[in-house]
């Protein structure tokens, strides 16, 4: 199915439904491919390719609503099956905040090209991709001390196209490619540290070399030999910059309209106030070239821009989106996050360490939960004693506990170190005064 053909399959989904009693209806075409190949040991262990298409539709009656989905595009079937669920819709309870996105949300889409879908990608051969897994493979068993290594080789490319019977039309596409790889390594008679490491990227020559990944998962593992229970106490916590991105998502998880209206936000109420550090400001922008999330619009069809999110400390948006933005009173932002990034300070990773003097570094969290509601988090982790400015012995078996708005609170330093192959753009964070428990 061609890009022309999402298109007009959206517009006549729509059609049907209007035609079939509906008062709106908001259609998505879409066809994705993915190919991924897997070495264990030296040897191919897998190699898989999908190939998908599908079509949702949104249907609004007299104040009902419903949303469906399905795969068989074939015309009589897609007829049959759209008739059906508009007839399902009319016996739904009404529901007065459900209502299709405003058309003057479409207004203002950017043009720029955000280079989403790199040219290079198609032309990317099984036989690459298996040179590829042999290198990532061959580094990964570097070390005469590993016992098993796994790497990997993966892609994907989309592309899509919307239209509601209000206005809206849009169409997009996408692609990624990328590179894992760990490596398990023998300790003494029982104990079998590892370590992994992926990159990707929306472009083939952003990646680095294949070789280069699985150095770095290697030297991961082998930094954890001799690991032992870290300190209990309080202490300066410096978080690398790939750790950073997935506490950062804990922070900004509750960070929408539907996690406030239902109750399950620390964020509720907080507009316009200081809740974090003056050091933390982080904006939503989904406009930057290549970025992993960047986009025209969103899945409502709101036109992208940037969005501040939080200012030295201070909230200054939610993510809205219409059925929520309605119940609350608020103005519709953007119902689901684009790229994330986080303004960066001056120094590198090892400023920051020297700078700690003392103190626990997090390479990775193990687990643990955070509650959304109130912001009280209990995290497992590994990672280094901090000694004398340096990366000392590796700790784990150990918890940090606290509360977010209070350690975000807490946040002295940044590095300008941001982790490059997620779509929030993080760089190293630096804590003063965190609790750890350990031995």
């Amino acid at each position: 199915m061609s890009d022309s053909e999402l298109l007009k399959a959206a517009s006549a989904a729509v059609e049907i439904a209007t035609k079939a009693g509906a008062n709106d209806a908001w259609a998505s075409v879409s066809r994705d491919r993915s190919v991924s190949h897997g070495f264990r040991d030296g040897k191919l262990e897998k190699v898989s390719e999908s190939t998908s298409r599908g079509l949702g539709i949104s249907i609004y009656v007299d104040g009902r609503y419903s949303s469906h989905s399905t795969t068989d595009l074939r015309a009589d079937r897609l007829r049959s099956f759209i008739e059906e669920a508009v007839a399902l819709t009319k016996a739904l309870q009404p529901d007065p905040f459900r209502k299709i996105p405003e058309p003057e949300l479409f207004e203002g889409r950017p043009t720029l090209d955000l280079q989403r879908l790199d040219p290079a990608l198609a032309g990317v051969t099984a036989e690459k991709r298996l040179e590829w897994c042999g290198e990532l493979d061959e580094h990964a068993h570097g070390d005469e001390r590993v016992i098993s290594a796994e790497s990997g080789v993966f892609s994907g490319e989309s592309a899509g196209a919307s239209v509601s019977s209000n206005g809206f039309s849009g169409e997009w596409e996408g692609g990624y490619i990328g590179m894992s790889a760990s490596a398990t390594v023998r300790e003494d008679a029982d104990k079998r540290p590892e370590g992994s490491y992926f990159v990707y990227d929306r472009f083939v020559d952003g990646l680095p070399k294949a070789g280069a990944v699985a150095d770095e998962a290697l030297a991961r593992a082998l930094a954890r030999l001799g690991s032992t229970k870290g300190p209990t106490g309080k202490a300066t916590m410096v978080v690398d910059a790939q750790a950073a991105v997935s506490l950062l998502a804990r922070l900004m998880g509750p960070a929408s309209a539907a996690s406030i209206q239902q109750g399950r936000s620390f964020w509720a109420g907080k507009l316009g106030e200081r809740l974090f550090g003056e050091k933390l400001t982080i904006t939503d922008d989904p406009l930057i070239p290549r970025g992993l999330a960047s986009r025209h619009f969103d899945g409502e069809g709101i036109s992208a821009k940037a969005m501040p999110l939080i200012d030295r400390g201070v909230i200054r948006n939610y993510y809205v989106d219409t059925y929520y933005g309605r119940k609350l009173g608020m103005a519709p932002t953007s119902g689901s996050p684009s790229n994330r990034v986080v303004s960066l300070g001056k120094r590198s990773l090892a400023e920051l360490l020297k700078a700690a003097g003392k103190g626990i570094y997090v390479t990775s969290w193990l687990g643990g939960n955070a509650d959304p509601t109130t912001g009280d988090f209990s995290l497992g982790l590994r990672g280094h004693l901090i000694e004398k400015g340096k990366i000392g012995a590796p700790v784990g078996e150990m918890n940090v506990t606290g509360n977010l708005a209070e350690l975000f609170g807490h946040l002295t330093m940044l590095g300008n170190d941001p982790y490059p192959y997620s779509s929030i753009r993080a760089p190293s964070l630096v804590f003063e005064g965190v609790n750890f428990s350990g031995a």
